[in-house]
Protein backbone atom coordinates (compact mmCIF):
# COMPACT_ATOMS: atom_id res chain seq x y z
CA UNK A 1 0.00 0.00 0.00
CA UNK A 2 1.54 3.73 -1.05
CA UNK A 3 1.95 5.99 1.52
CA UNK A 4 -0.33 8.46 0.04
CA UNK A 5 -3.45 5.45 0.71
CA UNK A 6 -1.69 5.50 4.06
CA UNK A 7 -2.74 9.00 4.44
CA UNK A 8 -5.62 8.89 3.11
CA UNK A 9 -7.21 6.21 4.91
CA UNK A 10 -5.64 7.82 8.72
CA UNK A 11 -7.20 10.49 7.61
CA UNK A 12 -10.64 8.55 6.69
CA UNK A 13 -10.58 7.23 10.36
CA UNK A 14 -10.03 10.90 12.35
CA UNK A 15 -13.36 11.84 10.88
CA UNK A 16 -15.58 12.88 14.21
CA UNK A 17 -18.98 11.37 13.91
CA UNK A 18 -19.81 12.70 17.58
CA UNK A 19 -18.61 13.92 20.69
CA UNK A 20 -16.84 10.56 22.12
CA UNK A 21 -16.74 9.22 18.73
CA UNK A 22 -14.56 8.76 15.39
CA UNK A 23 -14.97 6.68 12.75
CA UNK A 24 -11.99 4.49 13.47
CA UNK A 25 -13.38 3.55 16.33
CA UNK A 26 -16.20 1.46 14.02
CA UNK A 27 -14.04 -0.02 11.35
CA UNK A 28 -12.31 -3.01 12.63
CA UNK A 29 -13.11 -6.01 11.66
CA UNK A 30 -12.08 -9.68 12.45
CA UNK A 31 -13.13 -10.57 9.46
CA UNK A 32 -11.48 -8.02 7.27
CA UNK A 33 -8.17 -8.03 9.35
CA UNK A 34 -7.82 -12.08 8.79
CA UNK A 35 -8.46 -11.70 4.98
CA UNK A 36 -7.00 -9.03 4.48
CA UNK A 37 -9.93 -7.16 3.32
CA UNK A 38 -10.12 -3.46 3.76
CA UNK A 39 -13.16 -2.66 5.61
CA UNK A 40 -13.65 1.09 4.27
CA UNK A 41 -17.23 2.49 2.98
CA UNK A 42 -17.32 3.06 -1.13
CA UNK A 43 -19.90 6.07 -0.07
CA UNK A 44 -17.59 7.27 2.32
CA UNK A 45 -20.38 11.12 2.81
CA UNK A 46 -23.23 8.42 3.45
CA UNK A 47 -21.41 6.27 5.94
CA UNK A 48 -20.53 9.50 8.14
CA UNK A 49 -23.69 10.98 8.09
CA UNK A 50 -25.78 7.67 9.32
CA UNK A 51 -22.55 7.00 11.63
CA UNK A 52 -23.16 10.42 13.01
CA UNK A 53 -26.78 9.78 13.26
CA UNK A 54 -26.22 6.56 15.31
CA UNK A 55 -23.61 8.71 17.76
CA UNK A 56 -25.01 11.15 18.46
CA UNK A 57 -28.77 10.11 18.72
CA UNK A 58 -27.85 6.53 20.33
CA UNK A 59 -24.83 5.65 21.32
CA UNK A 60 -23.99 9.10 23.37
CA UNK A 61 -26.99 9.00 25.46
CA UNK A 62 -26.55 5.28 26.06
CA UNK A 63 -22.71 6.49 27.15
CA UNK A 64 -23.84 9.21 29.36
CA UNK A 65 -26.06 7.33 31.14
CA UNK A 66 -24.02 3.54 31.58
CA UNK A 67 -20.35 4.79 30.63
CA UNK A 68 -17.81 4.19 28.13
CA UNK A 69 -19.27 1.70 25.62
CA UNK A 70 -17.15 -1.40 24.17
CA UNK A 71 -17.87 -1.28 20.14
CA UNK A 72 -17.64 -5.29 19.37
CA UNK A 73 -18.38 -4.35 15.45
CA UNK A 74 -20.29 -2.05 13.35
CA UNK A 75 -19.80 -0.57 9.86
CA UNK A 76 -19.00 -3.48 7.50
CA UNK A 77 -17.88 -3.00 3.68
CA UNK A 78 -20.22 -5.15 1.42
CA UNK A 79 -16.93 -7.10 0.98
CA UNK A 80 -16.99 -7.87 4.16
CA UNK A 81 -20.25 -8.53 4.92
CA UNK A 82 -20.44 -10.78 1.87
CA UNK A 83 -17.50 -12.57 2.99
CA UNK A 84 -19.32 -13.20 6.18
CA UNK A 85 -22.44 -14.00 5.07
CA UNK A 86 -21.04 -17.17 2.89
CA UNK A 87 -18.42 -17.86 5.99
CA UNK A 88 -21.53 -18.06 8.01
CA UNK A 89 -20.51 -15.33 10.77
CA UNK A 90 -23.66 -14.10 11.40
CA UNK A 91 -23.73 -11.47 9.20
CA UNK A 92 -27.22 -11.44 7.02
CA UNK A 93 -27.14 -10.91 3.02
CA UNK A 94 -26.14 -7.73 1.82
CA UNK A 95 -29.21 -6.50 0.75
CA UNK A 96 -30.70 -7.29 4.59
CA UNK A 97 -27.67 -4.99 5.46
CA UNK A 98 -28.08 -2.07 3.65
CA UNK A 99 -28.91 0.41 6.25
CA UNK A 100 -27.94 -1.69 9.17
CA UNK A 101 -24.25 -2.88 9.16
CA UNK A 102 -24.13 -1.62 5.68
CA UNK A 103 -23.68 2.19 6.56
CA UNK A 104 -22.95 3.28 3.13
CA UNK A 105 -26.01 1.97 1.16
CA UNK A 106 -29.40 3.17 1.32
CA UNK A 107 -32.25 -0.05 1.97
CA UNK A 108 -34.84 -0.72 -0.52
CA UNK A 109 -36.91 1.89 0.93
CA UNK A 110 -34.46 4.34 0.18
CA UNK A 111 -33.69 5.26 4.02
CA UNK A 112 -30.03 5.36 5.39
CA UNK A 113 -29.75 3.49 8.58
CA UNK A 114 -26.28 2.53 10.92
CA UNK A 115 -25.87 -0.63 13.39
CA UNK A 116 -22.68 -1.00 15.72
CA UNK A 117 -22.96 -4.22 17.88
CA UNK A 118 -22.09 -2.99 21.54
CA UNK A 119 -21.15 -3.86 25.01
CA UNK A 120 -21.70 -2.06 27.93
CA UNK A 121 -19.41 -2.82 31.07
CA UNK A 122 -21.30 -1.36 33.90
CA UNK A 123 -23.37 -3.66 33.04
CA UNK A 124 -21.83 -6.66 32.45
CA UNK A 125 -21.58 -7.94 36.36
CA UNK A 126 -24.98 -7.98 37.00
CA UNK A 127 -25.81 -10.00 33.59
CA UNK A 128 -23.42 -12.44 34.15
CA UNK A 129 -25.19 -13.29 37.86
CA UNK A 130 -28.51 -13.21 36.55
CA UNK A 131 -28.80 -13.57 32.31
CA UNK A 132 -30.99 -10.53 32.35
CA UNK A 133 -30.76 -8.69 29.27
CA UNK A 134 -34.21 -7.60 29.00
CA UNK A 135 -34.14 -4.57 31.91
CA UNK A 136 -31.62 -3.19 29.63
CA UNK A 137 -33.12 -4.15 26.34
CA UNK A 138 -36.50 -1.78 28.24
CA UNK A 139 -34.39 0.57 29.73
CA UNK A 140 -33.22 1.56 25.79
CA UNK A 141 -36.38 0.99 24.79
CA UNK A 142 -37.91 3.64 27.15
CA UNK A 143 -35.05 6.36 27.15
CA UNK A 144 -32.95 5.98 23.57
CA UNK A 145 -36.35 7.01 21.55
CA UNK A 146 -34.21 6.63 18.44
CA UNK A 147 -33.20 3.63 18.54
CA UNK A 148 -34.60 1.07 15.82
CA UNK A 149 -33.76 -1.89 16.48
CA UNK A 150 -31.87 -4.39 19.30
CA UNK A 151 -31.03 -8.16 18.87
CA UNK A 152 -28.94 -9.48 22.02
CA UNK A 153 -26.31 -11.91 22.05
CA UNK A 154 -25.09 -14.46 24.69
CA UNK A 155 -21.49 -13.61 24.98
CA UNK A 156 -20.49 -10.45 27.25
CA UNK A 157 -24.52 -9.45 26.86
CA UNK A 158 -23.30 -8.14 23.21
CA UNK A 159 -26.25 -6.46 21.39
CA UNK A 160 -26.89 -4.94 17.81
CA UNK A 161 -28.22 -1.52 18.07
CA UNK A 162 -29.75 0.47 15.15
CA UNK A 163 -30.69 4.04 14.34
CA UNK A 164 -32.73 4.03 11.03
CA UNK A 165 -33.85 7.49 8.85
CA UNK A 166 -37.36 6.55 8.93
CA UNK A 167 -39.02 6.95 12.53
CA UNK A 168 -42.17 5.79 11.39
CA UNK A 169 -40.85 2.38 11.13
CA UNK A 170 -41.90 -0.29 13.24
CA UNK A 171 -39.33 -1.01 16.49
CA UNK A 172 -38.16 -4.69 17.69
CA UNK A 173 -36.43 -6.38 20.70
CA UNK A 174 -34.89 -9.69 19.76
CA UNK A 175 -32.26 -11.92 21.69
CA UNK A 176 -29.96 -15.46 21.12
CA UNK A 177 -30.45 -15.79 24.93
CA UNK A 178 -33.43 -17.11 26.54
CA UNK A 179 -35.22 -14.47 28.70
CA UNK A 180 -34.95 -15.33 31.95
CA UNK A 181 -38.76 -14.37 33.22
CA UNK A 182 -39.96 -16.10 30.28
CA UNK A 183 -37.90 -19.20 29.66
CA UNK A 184 -37.80 -18.64 25.82
CA UNK A 185 -35.99 -16.85 22.97
CA UNK A 186 -38.81 -15.33 21.17
CA UNK A 187 -39.20 -11.29 20.89
CA UNK A 188 -40.58 -8.82 23.21
CA UNK A 189 -40.86 -6.38 21.12
CA UNK A 190 -42.18 -6.84 17.54
CA UNK A 191 -43.15 -4.11 14.73
CA UNK A 192 -43.75 -2.28 17.80
CA UNK A 193 -45.74 -4.35 19.59
CA UNK A 194 -45.10 -5.38 22.93
CA UNK A 195 -45.06 -9.45 24.22
CA UNK A 196 -48.51 -10.45 26.25
CA UNK A 197 -45.93 -11.21 29.21
CA UNK A 198 -44.56 -7.78 29.35
CA UNK A 199 -47.90 -6.03 28.39
CA UNK A 200 -48.89 -6.62 31.72
CA UNK A 201 -46.09 -5.27 33.52
CA UNK A 202 -45.48 -1.45 33.78
CA UNK A 203 -42.60 0.12 31.83
CA UNK A 204 -40.77 1.03 34.60
CA UNK A 205 -41.05 -2.13 36.57
CA UNK A 206 -39.46 -3.84 33.18
CA UNK A 207 -36.37 -1.81 33.93
CA UNK A 208 -35.92 -1.41 37.42
CA UNK A 209 -33.07 -3.14 37.56
CA UNK A 210 -31.06 -0.74 35.69
CA UNK A 211 -32.08 1.90 38.65
CA UNK A 212 -30.70 -0.27 41.75
CA UNK A 213 -26.98 -0.92 38.89
CA UNK A 214 -26.91 3.05 38.93
CA UNK A 215 -27.69 3.74 41.87
CA UNK A 216 -25.02 0.97 43.14
CA UNK A 217 -22.82 3.20 40.64
CA UNK A 218 -23.15 6.61 42.33
CA UNK A 219 -22.36 4.93 45.62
Amino acid sequence: MSKSKITTLDNLARRRLSKHFFLRDFLFSETAAVHGINNIPDDIELAVEAGTQLCEKVLEPIQDAWGRLHIRSAFRSCEVNQLGNELGANCASNEKNYAGHIWDRRDEHGNMGATACIVIPAYLDYFEKTGDWTSLAWWIHAHIPACKHMYFFPNLCAFNISWYEDETAPKSISSYITDPNTGHKKRILTAGEVSDFYKKIPLEQRYAACEDIFEQLRN
